[in-house]
């Protein structure tokens, strides 16, 4: 293995896409593998025991890849015949990883106790059909990062729920907040580690604050506080309690979108440059804990960009995709690239 990093995107048609030379070139993955080459794939996580692989879910399952993206196995598990959309997993017990699923197959919140090995159903479980996007999905997991069993989901459309029991049990709490946005619709949710902890749950026109564990929240306006209305991603900087950012845009698809960073734990906001305007809405931002200040940034649309600087400078990638759903760099290449299928 070499210190070159590899960046991957996610696609809602080609599967994983993936770079090895730090962007020149892209690359589908190989036909005659458990994850087709063309399939739908919602979500990445890096693996906690093993930071050159990486778990992607797909409209069919959960799959890994050993080998920086190069090739994908399922995880023969109780995510088989669901569609994945969100995959987090615990710091403070890095085996704990839980696993929203939602549409077209049913919106259930799964959860893994062996790293991902094997999986389980909570008691989180949505109605078939919902307002809005007609099938919810699971967008939005946090967890406590001092505590595994304090797990936090935000459903598109269905609301806000919290576990402290590790999901045995659940509590939906959007209902509680004093200035509802008018919605069920969550798209994220981060907690700010800290003295106090700050929580952060992103709805399509808002964003809620609470510093009291939830006892109470700040409420902003996302037009009146970005002048965007389509609040979708909240991506916190690895090693920080403070730094922040946010991604933005017109509405979904969307023709433009916007990147704010807060060095305040989400209470103040200053928008970032980019150097090419975005197509649509930004859907996705990619991290990795060996290099905080290293960031890609996705829109809806496919346009892919880079900040070097963490967050505050965004540079367009020459290579665009089909719709782009998640994002994730590891700081690895694999020994066989495995690379008929180049795409520039």
């Amino acid at each position: 293995m070499t210190n070159e990093r590899t960046l991957l995107v996610a696609t809602d048609g080609q599967a994983v896409m993936r770079s090895h030379d730090d962007g020149k070139s892209w690359y589908r993955i190989n036909t005659g593998q458990d994850l087709e080459f063309d399939d739908r794939v919602r979500c990445l996580l890096i693996d906690p025991a093993d930071p050159r692989a990486i778990f992607a879910g797909a409209e069919r399952g959960l799959f890994r890849s050993a080998d920086s993206g190069s090739r994908w196995d399922r995880v023969d598990c109780a995510l088989n015949d669901y569609a994945v959309w969100k995959l987090v997993a615990s710091e403070s017990d890095p085996k704990v990883i839980y696993a929203g699923t939602g549409s077209p197959t049913r919106s259930i919140l799964f959860r893994s106790r062996d790293g991902g090995a094997s999986w389980e159903s909570t008691p989180l479980e949505m109605p078939e059909r919902c307002a809005g996007v007609s099938r919810p999905r699971m967008l939005a997991i946090a967890i406590d990062p001092d505590d595994a069993n304090d797990v936090m989901v935000g459903v598109e459309e269905g609301g806000y729920f919290r576990s402290r029991d590790g999901g045995d049990s659940w509590k939906r709490l959007d209902t509680e907040w004093e200035q509802h946005p008018g919605n069920s619709d969550v798209h994220d949710i981060v907690i700010m580690p800290g003295d106090p902890k700050v929580i952060l749950v992103l709805t399509v026109v808002s964003l809620f604050r609470s510093t009291d564990d939830g006892k109470s929240w700040t409420y902003m306006n996302a037009r009146d506080t970005w002048g965007l209305r389509y609040s979708r991603k909240l991506e916190r900087k690895h090693g920080s309690n403070r730094k922040l950012l946010l991604g933005i845009g017109d509405g979904t698809p969307g023709t433009k979108a916007a990147v704010f960073a807060s060095d305040d734990a989400g209470e103040s906001w200053t928008p970032m440059e980019m150097d090419t305007p975005a197509n649509s809405c930004l859907w996705a931002f990619g991290s990795n804990v060996a290099n905080p200040d290293f960031l890609l940034a996705g829109t809806k649309f496919g346009n892919l960009y880079r900040s070097e600087d963490g967050g505050h400078h965004w540079t367009k990638e020459w290579r665009e995709f089909n719709e782009i759903t998640d994002l994730v760099w590891v700081d690895a290449v694999p020994q066989d690239m495995e690379l008929p299928h180049v795409t520039g």
